[in-house]
């Protein structure tokens, strides 16, 4: 029997149109949630007395026989079923014979693929939700090992004021905080069930949608049934989610990239986490950090894609659907790589404290504060900027710092300015000069390191609990 073929279709199917159209290739991966929804509806339909009951149990069994032989590889996809939810059916045919047939009473491919993704996209969001975790905590882990070190922090590529190197990673701390706080938020909306929509405006039969969500332990079921079969929003807000988080992850990839050059020098990726060159021996190139930094091109381009699908489709299903797959499966993948990897390179990396030093004093990063002691004393703020910006002019083409000032000089050009403040422009009385509760004191930053440690166990507990659940 051809599971797959229409009878209202009276020839064979072109192979390269078959070849087109088929999922299969792709979403073979979906066979362990298909099974699942399968287990959950027949159950409904044997205790709604839709079918029987030694039917519904057969239709079990083999069902967890299609799964077994999925699980140890046994089972290969056939291009003819044409896609994963045929193959399951065609299979179980072969395992059980025509009772196989009663599996798709009352249900449609339209509802049965929702229900499928939706699983599918819930175990992930847990798996990358841990995975997210465990990056927020290489971060404040990172923070907490260079306490210690003072950096340039910069705008526009300039030096501008000198923070702690904890306070900067801690920056990326609250992206990846804000990626994971809505991941939770997408993860309520996704838990949802569209099983018993059918086609698209429910079944004549006597199903029981919220008995099937109760078997599949998901939180609530579509209100419409339209909107079941044809909601995508979980999956486009899945992509736009992922591209967020990318974009932060090439923000820091950038940093790494350009901190572990020879001109900045302020870090080392460690071996594990770099390649070599074919033709220079002296190369280490950061390839872990840049292809972080390029993939982020990749998955901007699959949320763009699946967008541009979705913009012009009416109600309810159409095929143009099937392009969801390949997409979200080429981001999750993606982003399951990245995240499996760049804690591991932020853990391993070294900071290189003695050339951050050489680079503190020589930038004039100092110039805002001294500027600030003038209005201390009575100048305005605008006066102070622009004494300060002609100072800093004639200490750059003297290729001299603050603290190298010849004092005569200072007290013709500058008479306002003593020049005992210039022995308290150092880096580190500047940073402890910043004690507002976001800034970065070190007293500061130790808080904030505190609550990020708390926050990290409060959502440990809580990621534990979803993955046994």
């Amino acid at each position: 029997m051809d599971m797959a073929r229409s009878p209202r279709l009276k020839t064979h199917m072109d192979q390269r149109a078959a070849h087109f159209t088929a999922s299969v290739s792709f979403d073979w991966r979906l066979l362990p949630f298909d099974v699942e929804g399968s287990i959950a509806h027949v159950t409904m339909l044997a205790e709604q007395g839709v079918i029987a009951h030694d039917a519904a149990e057969t239709i079990i069994s083999g069902l967890k026989q299609v799964l077994e032989e999925w699980q140890t590889a046994r089972l290969s996809p056939r291009l003819e079923w044409e896609d994963v939810h045929m193959n399951v059916e065609g299979r179980l045919n072969e395992l059980i014979g025509p009772v196989s047939g009663m599996l798709h009473t009352a249900r449609s491919r339209n509802d049965q693929v929702a229900l499928d993704m939706h699983l599918y996209m819930l175990d992930v969001g847990s798996g990358l939700k841990a995975a997210l975790h465990d990056m927020i905590a290489s971060l404040v882990e990172r923070a907490r090992n260079d306490l210690d070190v003072i950096i340039p922090g910069y705008t526009h590529m300039q030096p501008a004021q000198p923070v702690l190197l904890s306070h900067h990673w801690m920056a990326y701390k609250s992206m990846f905080v804000r990626d994971y706080e809505r991941l939770e938020q997408w993860h309520e909306r996704t838990n949802c069930s569209p099983l018993g929509a059918g086609a698209l405006s429910g079944t004549p039969y006597p199903t029981s949608p919220e008995r099937t969500r109760e078997l599949l332990a998901l939180k609530s079921v579509y209100d419409n049934s339209i909107d079941a079969v044809s909601d995508r929003d979980f999956l486009m807000e899945f992509l736009s989610w992922a591209s967020l988080v990318m974009v932060h992850m090439s923000r820091l990839a950038e940093e790494l990239v350009i901190w572990s050059t020879q001109e900045f020098g302020y870090i080392r990726i460690a071996d594990e986490y770099s390649t070599g060159s074919s033709i220079m021996p002296q190369k280490r190139n950061a390839d872990v950090a840049e292809l972080t930094r390029g993939k982020t091109g990749r998955v901007l381009g699959r949320m763009q894609g699946l967008f541009t699908t979705m913009k012009g489709l009416p109600l309810a299903y159409d095929s143009d659907m099937q392009e969801d797959k390949e997409a979200v499966f080429d981001v999750v993948d993606t982003m399951t790589g990245i995240l499996a990897v760049v804690p591991g390179m932020l853990r391993t990396l070294s900071v290189q404290r003695g050339q951050i030093k050489k680079r503190l004093g020589q930038d004039f990063t100092a110039a805002t504060d001294l500027a600030d002691l003038l209005v201390t004393h009575g100048m305005t703020f605008r006066e102070a900027h622009h004494l300060v910006g002609r100072i800093v002019g004639f200490l750059e083409g003297s290729g001299k710092s603050f603290q190298e000032m010849e004092r005569d000089w200072l007290k013709e050009i500058a008479p306002a300015v003593d020049p005992e403040w210039l022995n308290h422009l150092t880096a580190a009385d500047l940073v402890i000069k910043r004690q507002q509760s976001m800034a970065t004191a070190p007293h500061r930053v130790q808080e904030q390191l505190e609550a990020a440690e708390t926050w990290l166990n409060r959502h440990n507990d809580a990621t534990k609990d979803e993955s046994q659940s």
